[in-house]
């Protein structure tokens, strides 16, 4: 069959990696993709948000099957378009993938089915904000309801980081239109994780529990980012407690959005606050997660694209989501300034050095060809990810890895893995 992957980041660098290790696949493609991506498929110059062409191509090159990366296209509706075509495509339609598009309908569907989340508040009006964080006081967390990349949750220590975050989303607009409503909610003290699934809008089937690096630099300090880097397993979240988020969160939200008659199918992945009163939902997301992806997929030994057909069939419980006991870490290396303003077009040396390290794949995120050369284009570039039969030996290999690459204002976090490694007293 012949695949198409929408995006250009290291999710899709991933995604197409392992879809060609299925025995179904024959061409995969990819638009817009990315230097990596280019070395596995035939990568087309359409933007993940140019839905009418997408459809074009798909029919034009009789795409079978679709998988969409980011959100955004997602949240405009590319599933219903596709689907009023007659193609094949993975992912929720329009009104689903609102339980990332808006946080504020989010959070009010968590309070209506009693699902735990935080305590919020929705706001419309950047005087009333203003007035509530007044005197409600800190720390709380400051939430632009729209999609922001990533970026859009600010976590404010003092009253004063509040006022700024509100004046930020709905004064100076920051995330434009993203920041007509914000989400103020009470801060949650504990350990994030994320849960990604697969689900037909009936059957869930989990992937295995991974931890996201939100926050720029070392010792989750800086403003938040796409995701610094990501490890899974999780060491903080034994089987009973898996077994607790999957009965009590995944699953009553699964049949919640079938109860508003927004029936999920897709991947749905669960950002989650690990707190001593239990997990609690930070927020969903409408696709598989960046860089956490890049985290689980090396561990997955099913074949992807089975348990894909699968859930867009609905006979999800036919399938097994098997994956290995080893682990993964994954280091993200960005540009100079991101996440704010950075500079493309720096050369990369030492990527073929640490891929040819045992167990070693890097991902390619910001990544163009330029004159021959590989070159940044991006805030996030590359995704140096290894596997290990241990949590020290796969950290040990990343770092090993992040060491041979190179470019002009490259940074990256440390302590990837760090916390993985204290809870099992390695570290």
């Amino acid at each position: 069959m012949k695949v198409l992957v929408v995006g250009s980041g290291g999710r899709e660098h991933a995604l197409v990696w392992k879809l060609k290790q299925s025995p179904h696949v024959k061409e995969v493609h990819c638009a817009s993709g990315n230097a990596g991506i280019a070395k596995l498929a035939k990568c087309v110059d359409i933007d993940a948000e140019d839905i009418p062409s997408l459809v074009s191509y798909a029919e034009a090159e009789k795409i079978d099957l679709t998988i969409v990366g980011p959100e955004a296209p997602l949240a405009a509706g590319i599933v219903d378009e596709f689907e009023r075509r007659g193609l094949r495509i993975f992912g929720p339609n329009k009104l689903a993938a609102e339980i990332e598009s808006s946080k504020a309908f989010c959070k009010q569907l968590l309070r209506k089915y009693g699902i735990p989340t935080a305590q919020f508040e929705i706001f419309d009006d950047a005087s009333e904000a203003l007035k509530y964080v007044r005197s409600h006081g800190a720390p709380v967390v400051v939430k632009a309801s729209g999609l922001a990349a990533g970026k859009g949750s600010i976590v404010c220590r003092s009253v004063e980081e509040a006022v700024d975050a509100v004046e930020r989303i709905m004064i100076r607009r920051e995330f434009g239109s993203s920041g007509d409503l914000i989400v103020v909610e009470e801060y949650l003290d504990g350990e994030e994780a994320s849960v990604m699934v697969f689900t037909d809008g009936e059957a869930v089937k989990p992937m295995l529990p991974s931890q996201d690096h939100k926050p720029v630099f070392d010792d989750d300090t800086g403003p938040n980012t796409g995701g610094m880097g990501a490890y899974c397993p999780v060491p903080a979240i034994d089987e009973a407690l898996f077994e607790r988020i999957i009965e009590t969160i995944i699953k009553p939200t699964v049949a919640a959005m079938a109860g508003e008659g927004r029936p999920y199918k897709g991947v749905l992945y669960a950002g989650l606050m690990l707190t001593v009163e239990g997990p609690k939902v930070l927020e969903y997301n409408c696709r598989f997660g960046d860089p956490e992806t890049q985290a689980v997929l090396p561990l997955m030994d099913s074949d992807l694209v089975e348990i894909i057909n699968a859930v867009i069939d609905g006979r999800l419980n036919e399938a097994e989501v098997c994956s290995s006991r080893r682990c993964c870490v994954c280091v993200v290396m960005a540009s100079g300034g991101y996440p704010g303003k950075y500079e493309k077009g720096k050369v990369i040396t030492g990527v073929e050095d640490a891929e040819a390290l045992d167990d070693v794949i890097v991902f390619h995120a910001g990544t163009a060809v330029k004159e021959g050369q590989l070159v940044t284009n991006g805030g996030r570039v590359l995704g140096v990810t290894a596997l290990g039969d241990d949590f020290l030996s796969a950290t040990k290999r990343a770092y090993d890895a992040v060491s041979r690459i190179w470019f002009d204002g490259m940074h990256y976090r440390r302590d990837i893995g760090r916390r993985a490694l204290r809870r099992l007293g390695l570290a």
